[in-house]
């Protein structure tokens, strides 16, 4: 289990679970938490009766799609693990056309869109980081560290991989760092010390104001924090454990007010620092952070 692949896709800020088939190359899909999407329940008793009444009515319209099905263990929120009806990528895309309306096909739209994209093959890059020797050999807190990882993310993706930008940036009307004085800022921040929570969020923030590349910062600096969050204290961030919203608006008031955020990151702090599914799951929150709604 160990080894297991797990990905967690998002569809109207819902989580949509899969698991990596090694033998036959292609991801499982949890049935019931397409259902749930598509019904727009939360319960999951009447989730799971959706889908037993919609298996019936498919096994007498002589469906392939029921004996399509796979079952394979998923973590419930108890934490234990127990089987679940799965499909795979067309198995989906079926099930999905058995709902009318708007949402399902907008839902088959979302669920088809390729892999291929800058932040598909960046994502699958950020997977293979886990069991690279690469991330053994990045110089933690340091802003080298921080190119190291952003070049191994974005390289062959990005032309300025792992590169210092030389020009000026904003987002939603901040302005980040002046490239002019940025290699200055670059090693203040460096020089920050990292020997509690609270040096390590601000040296966090002071990173994250400084926005050294163009493109693919919070991709690349929340792996940065987490390398240094195992190094000093053990700990590493449990990003499933916070949402979307909440981690963007924590980071907006950053700037002025880090309370916020240290709050919100402490409180998903975990153990698990050499735990393969958190580390997954963590890139998949990581990367739907910067998803565009």
């Amino acid at each position: 289990m160990s080894k297991e692949k797990i990905s967690i896709r998002f569809f109207d800020d819902r989580e949509v679970r899969a698991v990596w088939d090694e033998k036959n190359a292609k991801w499982w899909f949890s049935v019931l938490d397409i259902v749930a999407v598509l019904t727009n329940q939360n319960d999951y008793a009447k989730t799971r009766n959706y889908w037993k009444y919609l298996k019936t009515k498919l096994k007498k319209e002589n469906s392939q799609l029921v004996s399509a099905t796979n079952q394979l263990k998923l973590l419930a929120s108890d934490g234990k693990r127990y089987l679940s009806d799965m499909l795979d990528y067309n198995g989906i895309i079926a099930l999905g056309k058995e709902f009318p309306g708007k949402k399902a096909n907008r839902f088959i739209e979302w669920f088809t869109y390729s892999d291929d994209s800058i932040d598909g093959k960046s994502k699958t890059k950020a997977y293979a980081l886990f069991e690279s020797s690469f991330i053994s050999s990045i110089d933690v807190g340091t802003s080298k560290g921080l190119q190291q990882i952003h070049a191994y993310l974005f390289g062959g993706l990005y032309e300025f991989a792992g590169q210092i930008r030389q020009k000026n940036i904003s987002k939603g009307g901040f302005q980040f760092a002046v490239s002019r004085f940025l290699g200055d800022t670059l090693n203040q921040i460096e020089a920050m010390p990292e020997t509690s929570f609270e040096e390590i969020v601000s040296k966090y923030v002071e990173m994250n104001i400084a926005h050294p590349f163009m493109e693919g910062n919070g991709r690349s600096t929340r792996i940065w924090l987490d390398l240094i969050l195992k190094k000093r204290l053990k700990k590493c961030v449990d990003w499933s454990k916070i949402s979307k919203s909440d981690y963007l608006n924590a980071m907006m008031q950053s700037p002025t007010n880090s309370k916020v955020l240290e709050k919100l990151l402490k409180h998903a702090l975990t153990d698990k620092i050499n735990d393969r599914e958190t580390f997954m799951r963590g890139i998949d929150y990581s990367y739907y952070y910067e998803e565009n709604d």
